[in-house]
């Protein structure tokens, strides 16, 4: 597994990289916005949002137009708006600094476990529902045989919820299945993507919210 790094302070970069070797992963260092866009063949991203040439925020949004690779945030910046702006811009984790090594390659981990099976017991299950196809292998969504391009948690979060289709999800087990086990702070980033996921889907009521509870996936044609 190939990992980039975009940080610009040096010493924590080479930490990282050096940690990181040191797990099993391959890994490149990228001490700026312009080169982390240029990097190529990547399986995760730890992206600082301060960077020296660009917003990170706006790096995450360039990588995110050019596919599902799951990205995990690093910054400084701990507010509890900072936290909820990373992960509702689509963010696989946000981790603030400083941070324990152990933790972040526990989080790294985790990132690539669910990014890789998507809360799914089979990986390689092709699921249809009526219209609705679901890759969870390619990691591809079709409605009415037309892709629907979905960023990684957009697709996590309807694979969560396609696992059992009718079951209602409460925003706590989609948060500790999609998100993050040990996440915390409000729940209105899961509204946040579902009414994003519901947008790109082009059918409103496939999602339907239980009023005080969470959420259910049931497609009514």
């Amino acid at each position: 597994m190939k990992i980039l790094v975009v940080e610009d302070d040096r010493s924590i970069a080479d930490s990282l990289v050096e940690g990181l070797t040191a797990e099993g992963y391959t890994v490149e260092h990228a001490p700026t916005g312009a080169a982390a866009l240029g990097a190529t063949d990547y399986d995760l991203v730890l992206l600082d949002l301060g960077l020296p040439d660009m917003d990170g925020r706006d790096v995450f949004r360039e990588l995110r137009t050019r596919g599902s690779t799951p990205i995990i945030m690093l910054t400084a910046r701990a507010e509890e708006f900072d936290r909820v702006l990373g992960l509702e811009l689509g963010a696989d984790d946000y981790v603030t600094k400083p941070f324990s090594f152990r933790e972040l390659v526990a989080r790294v981990r985790a990132v690539s476990r669910r990014t890789h099976d998507s809360g799914s017991p089979n990986s390689n299950e092709v699921q249809t529902i009526e219209s609705l196809v679901i890759d969870r292998r390619t990691r591809r969504v079709h409605v009415d045989d037309v892709e629907v391009a979905l960023t990684a948690k957009e697709f996590d979060l309807l694979a969560y919820l396609a696992l059992d289709t009718g079951a209602v999800r409460t925003r706590t087990e989609i948060l500790e299945n999609v998100w993050d086990a040990h996440w915390y702070g409000p729940t209105k980033t899961v509204d946040a993507h579902v009414a994003s996921l519901r947008k790109k889907l082009g059918h409103h009521d496939w999602i339907q919210a239980v009023r005080g509870v969470g959420f259910r996936l049931e497609l009514s044609e």
